[in-house]
């Protein structure tokens, strides 16, 4: 799944863990130019032996980290104590401030769904200036551009979800197709469509949209 975006310009990219359901397979580092993780995502991180020297930062509060990696990478862990934040919130304004607009995510959902939602919401919260693609199991998902372009998806389960309105919706190469239609989380959403071509084309003029596409 290739998404092309049209709004954000694509500069570097940052590979970001929180503290959700670990990957069961960690992605391959190469390409990124600043690799962090929060607090809760570091005790995951060393059980499933990632390389900890790969990381730039660790951001939390800390107060559950006593081990000898701990010691160990202590020049890398940034104390941000704010608890009207989460620690993704937190990480998000570190990447931002570094000056990196594209962000990798992984360990967002899974587990509790208050966890997913707020996480969800967060991205919101940042979606102008960052593009952040989320990663977990079963499938990529990310606040869209109003024109998104998806390659080699054929096959793939496509879901559309307003958030919470999206309006003048039209689609090409989707199994059921959309023509300046309205998706209304009170109403009507669009999930479980699935690509008829190997390239979707999604547009729409008001709103926001959350797209989800099945590995």
């Amino acid at each position: 799944m290739n998404p092309k975006n049209t709004g954000i310009p694509m500069t570097d990219k940052a590979l970001l863990f929180i503290n959700g359901i670990p990957p069961e397979d960690l992605p391959d580092t190469a390409g990124y130019s600043l690799i962090a993780c929060s607090d809760g995502a570091f005790h995951y991180l060393k059980e499933k032996n990632f390389p900890l020297e790969k990381l730039d930062f660790i951001s939390g509060d800390f107060d559950s980290h006593t081990g000898s990696d701990e010691v160990l990478y202590d020049e890398k862990f940034i104390f941000t104590p704010d608890q009207d934040k989460t620690d993704f919130q937190k990480s998000l304004e570190i990447i931002r401030e570094k000056g990196i607009s594209t962000v990798d995510v992984y360990g967002a959902s899974g587990g509790e769904m208050d966890h997913f939602l707020g996480n969800l919401t967060v991205a919101f919260l940042f979606k102008n200036e960052l593009k952040i693609t989320f990663f977990d199991e079963f499938s990529t998902y990310f606040f869209a551009p109003k024109t998104l372009v998806l390659e080699n998806v054929k096959g793939k389960t496509v879901s559309l979800y307003p958030f919470p309105v999206t309006e003048n919706i039209t689609t090409e190469g989707l199994n059921w197709p959309l023509t300046n239609e309205n998706l209304d989380l009170s109403k009507r959403i669009g999930t479980r469509n699935f690509a008829a071509e190997e390239t979707v084309i999604i547009h729409y003029e008001e709103g926001d949209l959350v797209v989800f596409v099945a590995h």
